[in-house]
Formats: C-alpha cells, sequence, structure tokens
C-alpha cells in the first residue's frame, strides 16, 4: 500500500510556488527589456546610417570641399560610416589617440591625402601644405649637403696586407 501511495504523490505535480513564478515573471520581464533596447539601437543604427548618407550626399554635392571631418564617435558608429563612405565611393580615414577621441575625415578619391599629411593627421597635427614643403625643401637641402660633403672627403684606402707563415722548418 506504502508503494502504491508513494508511486501516486510522485506522479503528481507539485503546486507552484510564490517564489519561482515571481521568478519566472522577472525573467519575462528582463527578456523584455532587452529586446525593447535591441530594437531602440537597431532603430539608432538605422537612425544614424541615414543621417551619414544624407551628410556624405551634401559632401559629394558641394564640389568646393575636398574633404570634411566628422566628430569624435563611437567604433560602431564609424564602422557604418566607413561602410556609407566606401559605397559613395569615397575615401575615409580614422584618427586620433584613443577610443574616446577618434574621429573620421572623408576625402574625395581624386584629393587623396599624401603620406605626409596622413602622418599629420595621425600625430593629431593639424595639416599646413606651405609648412611640410618647407620641412621637405629643408631635409632635401641637408640631404644634398650631405652627399656633397661625402664626395669632397678623401676616402682612405687600404689595401689589406697578407701575412706568409712559414711552415717548411
Amino acid at each position: 500500500m506504502a508503494d502504491l501511495l508513494g508511486s501516486i504523490l510522485s506522479s503528481m505535480e507539485r503546486p507552484p510556488q510564490v517564489g519561482d513564478q515571481e521568478s519566472r515573471r522577472k525573467e519575462e520581464e528582463q527578456g523584455a527589456r532587452l529586446k525593447k533596447m535591441q530594437e531602440h539601437e537597431k532603430r539608432q543604427k538605422v537612425e544614424f546610417r541615414k543621417r551619414m548618407e544624407k551628410e556624405v550626399s551634401d559632401f559629394i554635392q558641394d564640389s568646393t570641399q575636398t574633404k570634411k571631418k566628422f566628430d569624435t564617435m563611437g567604433k560602431i558608429e564609424r564602422s557604418i560610416l566607413h561602410d556609407v563612405v566606401e559605397v559613395a565611393g569615397l575615401t575615409s580615414f580614422s584618427f586620433g589617440e584613443d577610443e574616446e577621441s577618434r574621429y573620421v575625415m572623408i576625402l574625395r578619391r581624386e584629393f587623396a591625402p599624401s603620406d605626409e599629411e596622413l602622418d599629420a593627421y595621425r600625430k593629431g597635427e593639424a595639416w599646413d601644405p606651405v609648412k611640410a614643403e618647407e620641412k621637405k625643401s629643408a631635409e632635401g637641402a641637408a640631404q644634398r649637403e650631405a652627399e656633397a660633403d661625402a664626395l669632397r672627403a678623401p676616402t682612405k684606402l687600404t689595401q689589406p696586407q697578407i701575412t706568409r707563415t712559414n711552415t717548411a722548418t
């Protein structure tokens, strides 16, 4: 008889406890909040992409601009902007020391920056073409002077000395 009663009791479901219902309700609420936040982030990304597409389109329409510097933005926003710029057929670069200070600069392909200009932007400096030309000419003059000094200086050639050792004794 005890076995029959034990099998009946074990096959029955336990009544739901208040703690289980409450934890299940909290999980559902948390899942709903997470889904709502994900949808909000997705909408923000779509809106940001549309705004960037408009700004890039305005840049393309304005033929007086050769480059445009955007404000600092996060990694995801920068990647979206790089994608929009690539689709538009332009060139883009990210500059800045750390994540909080990184920004994107877009340029027309026909006005691609020189290596010196890119180095200046990477260092966080403003690009000055006149200053860069002066620096380049000064470096060229220094190199020419070094080459002239090398030609003027007498070169001393020495012949290697061969020593013979007498092994026959």
